[in-house]
């Protein structure tokens, strides 16, 4: 099978919860500086979800150009993690709207933890696929970065119970490591 389907279909996925979510954001009804101040925690989520779905889109693009094909393990795991990243908007717009309670807190590190599983077993139906000497294994390696990035938002899930500010910085750090570009695949396609 071909892999352009599902880099296509995929796509289009986290361009419409992109979407989706932008509309979410409420139009104050007023027209001075105050009115958007109790926009500042919606603001502050979607921004959040925002980098993390382009960070899933930029990763996931990067992991496809190292396979060679695709099969069935790799479709399902596939919809697998479009499943949790389509829960984006909806954790994301309770976030904002009860300004980081615990509660909507947890539930956006739980559901962004799950979408990292998804994207691991994804990873690892492909390396399966197409072999453990492949470019994908290769540039992989240990995946240190992966397995910090689900201790970081399991910690913070935890410890959203306790803080949620200490949680959604947890969040937003692991936004950052996968902000800072992660050259191994490159690096890999390029030797």
């Amino acid at each position: 099978m071909s892999k352009g389907r599902l880099e296509a279909f995929s796509d289009g996925v986290i361009a419409i919860l992109i979407t989706i979510m932008v509309l979410e954001l409420k139009v104050p009804l007023k027209t001075d500086w105050a009115a958007l101040v109790p926009l500042i925690p919606v603001f502050l989520s979607y921004v959040l979800s925002f980098a993390m779905l382009g960070i899933y889109w930029n990763n996931h693009h990067h992991l496809l150009q190292t396979t060679n094909r695709v099969d069935g393990r790799v479709l399902w795991a596939n919809l697998h993690l479009l499943f949790w990243l389509s829960l984006a908007p909806f954790v994301t717009g309770w976030m904002g709207e009860t300004q980081f309670a615990s509660r909507p807190v947890a539930l956006y590190g739980t559901v962004f933890f799950l979408a990292a599983v998804a994207y691991y077993i994804l990873t690892r139906c492909l390396i399966s696929l197409n072999g453990r000497d492949s470019v994908l294994a290769r540039a992989v390696g240990r995946d240190v970065k992966g397995k910090v990035s689900l201790a970081f938002y399991a910690l913070g899930i935890l410890v959203s119970f306790v803080n949620p500010l200490s949680a959604c910085a947890l969040y937003v750090l692991v936004a950052i490591i996968w902000l800072i570009p992660d050259r191994r695949i490159e690096k890999t396609l390029t030797h």
